[in-house]
């Protein structure tokens, strides 16, 4: 077997290692809470917190940790040494079960939303048995990592995972009653898989330090664009270099040690950016893994001399980073929901589920623009590097073609075929294509056997993206198997299936969403184009979604209005640091530095003229212009935003403050950001105060 084979999870307390540690009984039970989703026994958790205790010994753990995941976008952890002391004052080793189902972190400096007070500092984590623990290694020694779920001391939930979890729990009961109307008997549950693909730029450490901004920011507020780009397309897929090939190695020894299945690696179309895609998981395990690799990739970085950026637009002028979604439903037997068959317009169970997910995005679009909102994602949605931020679905024309028929008929009788595709020469085999082509400017596609959700961004959890998918999902699945009952005809469901696409077939669009026709095309079938973070928080707390969230028990409405307020109040924070930011840089860098260069200049011309007399001293004096009228302009826009941060500071915390820090502060950066890049190109490099785009993508 192959080495990696061999350490493929085994810093992870794996099913292997319970069945051979835990008594038969207690890995029954704990098997079953894992598997059907039953409530935890209790009784079983000291036998289970001993083996875990015993495994993490050995592999030289001092310390263990609740790990979770607070709404601040990363994991948070509290470690506590297996030490204590005995009624004899000496020292053993000690983790109970209640040590591991329960801990109790400080609530009060994570972000609620006004679920808590600042002086009400109680909260838990509770451990989430069906995500394993795993083992981390790093300058702090070994640590048992349990993953948790974080909540209030009232209940509410403060974290990603707790929402994720019930999210789960719906989409489970409802797609279970929807494939027993077709007979699936031998289906216990239906589960949520979920691969990520995750974009990411790599950037020298050294060249890093000498950037402010992407040290507090951790992208670039100012920036020309280099002579070259990725215009050229040859960075996409091309040769890794050894350098990155070498870190690249180390994230997957890493990766696979802590069973995340990494299995894609290559360049992506930007210079320095690079793609890690897993295999597919279990949707919570996903969200786990997720968040540990873009953990790993931050650590593995500095061995290398390296920085890994996840924001999603470090560079203006080249591609930014996403983060893919794919998406799909299987049975715990292993069968694909979403996989058509040879005979797709034969497969009613398919396409009543299709026509499900159809009407589920249709309805509740706004939510899905909502799910991959961030800061840094703004400045991605809509341009030509990313799907727009009108939401569509991507069908293909097999597909289109079969609900065509429903549509106009009540039933379909043929499917197109994806026929043979020839190369024309003869030592290359033909072989079967598919039936449809892949709509990359799509923000959710069909792409074979699953959904793309393409719009998140590359830092986000894959937490909300997937509460919303799979909420919005089985509220389609409860009113189809409401209406349809339990055993439905072919015909009914046939009908079923027309009528729900003729309703919801306006956010079908196949075409190209870079296109400027399809703006107008979106408004004029009604489709919501919310173009901003600011602009898509509002819908999570509207009537709509809070009868949604609560009738599934996946948010109730407080915790709805918490996460809206975290959401504004984040916003503002991240424009006023990177405004901030850029008059820092500004007034102490840039200034200076072309004032320097003007004063160069002002000697050069008149040594020039000095040494000889009527020399013509025009380049100078253009060069005197330019850089002085730059200047003035870059002051007067420096002004101009400083004006705005202390109008938007001013403004009560929320909503408000988010608009004014989008509509009013975004604005003056971008025009302070115009002459300043402008310079740039017109100062000598060696008296320009910070490494060029050119010195840090190549």
């Amino acid at each position: 077997m192959s080495d990696f084979l061999k350490t493929f999870s085994c810093d992870v307390f794996t099913d292997k290692e319970m069945k051979a540690r835990l008594p038969k009984d207690v890995y029954r039970k704990l098997k079953k809470t894992i598997e059907a989703g039953t409530e935890l026994d209790p009784s079983i958790a000291d036998t289970v917190a001993n083996a875990m205790k015993e495994w993490a010994l050995e592999r030289g753990a001092t310390h263990y940790t609740h790990w979770f995941q607070p709404l601040t976008g990363v994991t948070a952890e509290k470690h506590d040494a297996f030490l204590s002391i005995n009624r004899l004052g000496k020292p053993v080793l000690d983790f109970e079960g209640k040590h591991l189902i329960k801990g109790e972190p400080d609530a009060s400096s994570f972000p609620s939303g006004g679920l808590r007070a600042t002086f009400e500092a109680r909260g838990y984590t509770a451990w989430d048995c069906t995500s394993p623990a795993f083992l981390r290694e790093d300058a702090l020694g070994v640590t048992l990592c349990v993953p948790t779920a974080f909540c209030s001391y009232t209940g509410e939930s403060l974290d990603q995972k707790t929402p994720l979890l019930r999210s789960m729990q719906a989409i489970d009961e409802q797609a279970l009653r929807l494939v027993r109307m077709f007979g699936d008997k031998t289906a216990k549950r239906i589960i949520p898989m979920v691969g990520a693909e995750q974009e990411y730029f790599l950037v020298d450490k050294d060249i890093y330090n000498k950037r402010k901004d992407l040290v507090y920011t951790g992208h670039t507020l100012f920036g020309a664009m280099p002579p070259k780009g990725q215009e050229l397309s040859d960075h996409y897929y091309g040769i890794i270099n050894e350098r990155v090939g070498a870190y690249m190695k180390d994230i997957n020894q890493e990766l696979w040690k802590l069973g995340v299945p990494a299995k894609t690696q290559h360049n992506e179309g930007a210079p320095s950016q690079h793609e890690l895609a897993p295999l597919y998981e279990q949707c919570n395990i996903a969200t786990d893994h997720n968040q540990m690799t873009m953990e790993t990739m931050k650590r593995v970085a500095g061995r290398h001399g390296m920085v890994c950026l996840l924001h999603e637009k470090p560079f203006a002028g080249v591609n930014g980073s996403g983060k893919h979604n794919n998406w799909s439903l299987s049975t715990d037997g292993g069968r694909n929901l979403l996989k058509p068959g040879d005979k797709p317009h034969e497969n009613l169970e398919f396409l009543l589920i299709l026509a499900c997910v159809i009407k589920a995005v249709d309805k509740h679009a706004d939510l899905i623009r909502y799910s991959g909102s961030n800061v840094g994602n703004d400045l991605r949605l809509g341009g030509n590097e990313a799907p727009p931020s009108v939401i569509s679905v991507f069908l293909g024309e097999q597909l289109q073609d079969i609900l065509d028929q429903f549509a106009q008929k009540g039933a379909a009788t043929h499917s197109i075929k994806g026929g043979k595709l020839k190369t024309g020469v003869a030592v290359l085999p033909d072989f079967n294509k598919d039936a449809t082509d892949r709509n990359r400017t799509s923000p959710f596609a069909f792409t074979g056997n699953k959904f793309e959700l393409r719009i998140l961004g590359s830092s986000d959890s894959l937490a909300m993206p997937n509460i919303v998918l799979n909420t919005i999902v089985a509220e389609a699945f409860k009113e189809a198997c409401d209406e349809l009952g339990e055993k439905p005809n072919k015909k009914k469901i046939s009908e079923y299936i027309a009528k729900t696409f003729r309703e919801h077939k306006r956010v079908v669009f196949n075409g190209n969403g870079y296109g400027k026709d399809w703006a107008k095309e979106a408004q004029r079938r009604g489709l919501p184009h919310l173009k901003s973070m600011v602009d898509a928080i509002p819908c999570i707390t509207d009537k709509k979604s809070v009868e949604l969230f609560e009738k599934f028990g996946v948010f109730t409405r407080s915790e709805l209005d918490s996460r809206a307020e975290i959401e504004f109040e984040m916003y503002a924070k991240e424009i006023n640091i990177e405004a901030k930011t850029m008059l820092d840089i500004a007034t102490k860098q840039i200034i200076p530095a072309v004032v320097s260069y003007i004063g160069n200049l002002a000697g050069a011309k008149i040594a020039v003229a000095a040494a000889v007399p009527g020399a013509d001293t025009g380049v100078q004096e253009t060069l005197i212009s330019e850089c002085s009228s730059l200047l003035a302009e870059a002051k007067k826009a420096m002004d101009k935003l400083q004006k705005e941060i202390d109008k938007a500071a001013a403004k009560p915390s929320g909503e408000k403050s988010a608009r004014a820090y989008r509509y009013n502060v975004f604005p003056a950066m971008e025009a302070l950001r115009a002459p300043v890049d402008a310079l740039e190109l017109l100062v000598d490099k060696s008296c320009w105060p910070m490494p060029s785009y050119g010195d840090i993508i190549f």
